[in-house]
């Protein structure tokens, strides 16, 4: 008899295990190499709206405040300060910046009103140097030590999974995680940690001694 030119079952279950192997690598790359570009991409995000808020003390002599979190993008309001609030969203409109993180959520905000006030009838600036700032970002919710501390304010990307972010209609997805849920609940304390599979938010604020060397010069300080 002739010999069989097809594939046995166990050569067949050989084949199969070894695609399937090649497969799972080659999506482990892909997604590997996904997380590296957005990674790349808020880092750089991140970096532009501190440049911003830079920019915008250097010539205005304060931070710009807060934009409210849940107006619609069509809205004429939407994007633009409101300084009856320190707990927000960027205002993007105000900055000239983009609206979203790379994931489609607005980026959190606070920023403390000593920082974010009018200059007075003769000053050039809005805070002083001996104006300090009252955000604690820690490594966990139940964390007692401190990442940083006195900040003048802070910027919250909510990561890939979006929980307890605002999106461009103005509504918010619900916060999960412990860590995520502190970066949302509009209180002076912030988690900033590497992210896992339950936590994948990222942070930035401006240095505060970065910030007042720039109005320094600038003029505006002391």
């Amino acid at each position: 008899m002739r010999p069989d030119n097809g594939f046995s079952l166990i050569e067949m279950a050989i084949v199969l295990v070894i695609v399937g192997f090649l497969t799972s690598s080659l999506l482990g790359s892909l997604q590997a190499r996904q997380r590296i570009s957005d990674d790349q991409r808020i880092a750089e995000r991140l970096q532009e709206i501190v440049d911003s808020l830079y920019g915008f003390a250097a010539t205005q002599g304060r931070l710009p405040c807060p934009a409210p979190p849940q107006l619609a993008t069509d809205i004429a309001e939407a994007g633009f300060e409101d300084c009856r609030l320190e707990h927000g969203v960027m205002p993007w409109r105000t900055l000239n910046l983009r609206e979203l993180d790379p994931w489609g959520q607005r980026f959190t905000y606070y920023a403390r009103a000593a920082f974010t006030a009018l200059p007075a009838a003769g000053a050039l600036a809005g805070f002083t140097l001996d104006s300090t700032g009252n955000a604690v970002v820690r490594p966990s919710a139940s964390a007692g030590n401190k990442l940083a501390d006195s900040l003048p304010c802070v910027i919250v990307s909510h990561g890939p999974n979006g929980l307890g972010g605002y999106r461009a209609s103005g509504q918010r997805s619900p916060a999960g995680d412990p860590d995520e849920a502190e970066n949302a609940d509009a209180d002076l304390n912030f988690v900033d940690r590497l992210p896992d599979d339950s936590y994948d938010d990222r942070l930035s604020w401006p240095i505060p001694s970065v910030l007042k060397l720039r109005l320094i010069e600038a003029g505006r300080l002391p």
